[in-house]
């Protein structure tokens, strides 16, 4: 076969390998912890751009860890439930997803003790609760929701102390909302997966306790989680500028819940459930930016992340969470 005659096929493979990896990052989240990284380095304090590029790509570097590491362990489960997924499909091995994941782990590190040294003990437990997640909480309930939420009062934590030795106190309220909210989050995709849960023996909520219990525990996390957030406004430099967007927050997860209906709820109600709450969650996270920083600096990084999110979250959720929507060979994806 001439070079020419193998260029081509060569050239799918490659494209092949480096959409695997774009499917892995789930780039519509990325956003998220860039802002919660942002939001802690703020309420900090923090202002000048080192500190600022280092709270937003730590926790964009480890979130990648994450995914690439909790498909890896999350494989056997996938094949049964998600086999388009880049590693049951056979598009990316087992072991390039683990280096992967270690190698983002290491490079998030290495940026974020090389502005503080006491993020080291920080990091280690965010990046233990990743893997326990996935290999042990997961399929254990609640608790696997709960450590998902920890992760994200992590990220703040570690944004934070890219300016400052230790995160200060009035982080405590939204970093404890943001812990309460994303469980909600997460108890949301529990729903939606529930049906490949069940065939793996994982126990999640609604799996072992019902849907209609499962959204109900959701949505008492999710009020309790957004009034937290609201609540720090009070320490806040802007309080006016956080109530502002919490508010904005509360309408479009008040939507997020109404989809989510248990009546009526289907897995693919329960992931545009879980679509919009990925849109409230960074109009919640900008709150707080703007509590820091004001709704001049919140606003003009909140839209571009909105159109971002929304836009490759249409593109590319649903091939993601359903098998049936992947693309028939020759199909555009």
């Amino acid at each position: 076969m001439t070079t020419e005659a193998r260029a081509p096929g060569v050239t799918r493979r490659a494209r092949g390998r480096v959409a695997a990896h774009w499917e892995t990052w789930r780039p519509y989240t990325t956003c998220y912890p860039a802002l919660l990284g942002l939001a802690g380095v703020l309420v900090a304090g923090g202002r000048r751009p080192a500190e600022i590029a280092v709270a937003v790509l730590t926790p964009v570097l480890g979130w990648l860890s994450g995914h690439y590491l909790g498909d890896h362990l999350d494989r056997h489960l996938d094949a049964i439930a998600k086999p388009q997924r880049p590693i049951p499909s056979g598009r990316m091995p087992p072991s390039v997803a683990l280096a992967a994941g270690i190698g983002c782990a290491v490079a998030s590190l290495a940026i974020a003790v090389a502005l503080n040294w006491r993020i080291l003990p920080i990091f280690a437990v965010a990046m233990s609760g990743i893997v326990a997640y996935s290999a042990v909480f997961k399929r254990l309930g609640l608790s696997g929701n709960l450590s998902r939420g920890v992760l994200s009062a992590l990220a703040l934590a570690i944004g934070a102390m890219t300016a400052v030795p230790w995160p200060p106190l009035e982080l405590l309220p939204v970093a404890m909302g943001f812990l309460l909210h994303d469980t909600a989050s997460n108890l949301i995709g529990t729903v939606r997966d529930v049906d490949g849960d069940r065939a793996g023996g994982y126990q999640s909520v609604p799996v072992r306790h019902g849907v209609t219990a499962a959204v109900r525990l959701a949505a008492v996390l999710w009020v309790a989680g957004t009034a937290a957030v609201g609540a720090g406004a009070l320490v806040a430099e802007q309080p006016g500028a956080q109530l502002t967007l919490v508010a904005v927050a509360v309408v479009i997860g008040g939507c997020a819940l109404s989809v989510a209906r248990p009546a009526s709820l289907t897995a693919r109600r329960a992931l545009r459930s879980h679509e919009l709450l990925v849109a409230e969650r960074l109009v919640l996270t900008s709150a707080v930016v703007a509590g820091a920083a004001g709704l001049g600096v919140a606003v003009p990084v909140l839209v571009p992340a909105l159109v971002f999110s929304l836009v490759l979250q249409g593109r590319m959720r649903s091939r993601h969470e359903f098998p049936d929507e992947t693309p028939k060979k020759g199909e555009r994806p």
